[in-house]
């Protein structure tokens, strides 16, 4: 207890000597620079490439509400997701997760980064381009209830944006519903009833039929199964590996199980406070986590054995506020294995081994 009120209390201290002015500008001068950075080149195997992505939100003060500090939800995220495979994104509420999938999906603006979508920088194009693009890109969001209209009977629900964007004929609508239904395992019969006459996992069949119906690419899944039951969450990511095999979807799996991101995922990216702290493929993830952060995380995986006593990590530190942080790496309030050069330096993300990338001074 007292190295960690000792860390605190150094930690505590560094941040003080910035003033909240100094900051503000070494975030203005961060925005700049990676707005400054080159094109990446595009891989065609990756339908999506996130590179330095950065969503800042500002805090407005005075009566001409001049922009006088950020609140960084998402602090320079990079990944790729190859094309017919799922990518897991996990971490702790707060982090930054949801944020990441609404800016890649352009339903909130980026501060800076690139987001590319099959070779296409989605950020820069207009917005009659991007309505032709989003058939292409659907999310699956948290609660099933809320996404889906009262108002609006199911067939109504799915079919709107079918219609909207033509993607069958009109003479064809009411026989592609009925397909598109009957593969989330809904029937044709359904078609006229409303959301509130089905059970949690029958509407999460509906928004899933929603999304596949336009035909897309790539799906970003919200945390889909955190509302429903385990039994009904097994029957979900069945039905979701089956889509994806069928139709060939890639998915961003955006969840807080960790158990239901190993079974679903191919690739695993960790995030803390808008920092992706480790990203590889499923089996490294699990095998052999680098980051003390993860291996925090996977220590409160419970086991389903009541003889085998759990070797949790316990985080006693202070998390940093959003919006001013500490300088360093934002982990180290927490960390048990900090060193002097945490409190003072960011971590650079470092491909520790082949396709295994870590953010953390451990392995400079």
């Amino acid at each position: 207890m007292e190295a960690v009120e000792t860390v605190k209390k150094e930690a505590t201290e560094e941040f003080h000597q910035l003033t909240r002015a100094e900051l503000f500008q070494q975030l203005e001068q961060r925005i700049r620079d990676i707005k400054a950075e080159p094109p990446i080149q595009h891989d065609p195997e990756n339908v999506l490439e996130v590179h330095n992505l950065l969503k800042y939100f500002p805090i407005k003060t005075g009566l001409f509400s001049k922009v006088t500090a950020y609140v960084r939800a998402v602090d320079g995220v990079s990944f790729n997701i190859k094309r017919g495979t799922t990518m897991g994104l996990v971490g702790e509420s707060g982090c930054g997760k949801t944020t990441v999938g609404k800016t890649i999906l352009r339903l909130t603006e980026k501060t800076a980064g690139q987001v590319y979508f099959n070779g296409i920088e989605i950020h820069d194009i207009p917005k009659s381009e991007m309505r032709k693009l989003r058939p292409k890109i659907q999310m699956i969001f948290q609660d099933p209830y809320s996404s889906l209209s009262p108002r609006l009977p199911i067939a109504e629900i799915i079919g709107e944006a079918v219609r909207e964007h033509n993607v069958v004929p009109h003479e064809e609508m009411d026989a592609y519903l009925d397909q598109v239904m009957k593969q989330c395992g809904l029937q044709p019969y359904h078609k006229d009833r409303y959301p509130h006459e089905f059970s949690g996992g029958q509407r999460q069949r509906i928004c899933i039929a929603r999304s596949i119906a336009l035909k897309p690419d790539f799906i970003i899944c919200d945390e889909p199964v955190s509302a429903l039951d385990v039994s009904i969450q097994a029957q979900i990511i069945n039905l979701m590996m089956d889509l994806q095999k069928q139709l060939g979807l890639t998915y961003l799996f955006i969840s807080h199980d960790l158990s239901v991101v190993e079974h679903i995922s191919d690739t695993i990216g960790v995030m803390y406070l808008g920092n992706m702290v480790e990203y590889a493929s499923k089996e490294q993830i699990f095998s052999k986590p680098l980051h003390p952060y993860t291996e925090a995380l996977f220590s409160a995986i419970p086991i389903p054995d009541p003889d085998v006593k759990m070797e949790r990590i316990i985080l006693e530190g202070s998390i940093p506020s959003p919006a001013n942080p500490p300088s360093g790496c934002k982990f180290h309030t927490r960390c048990k294995k900090c060193m002097g050069i945490c409190r003072q330096v960011a971590p650079e993300t470092k491909e520790v081994e082949p396709g295994h990338f870590v953010a953390c001074h451990l392995f400079d």
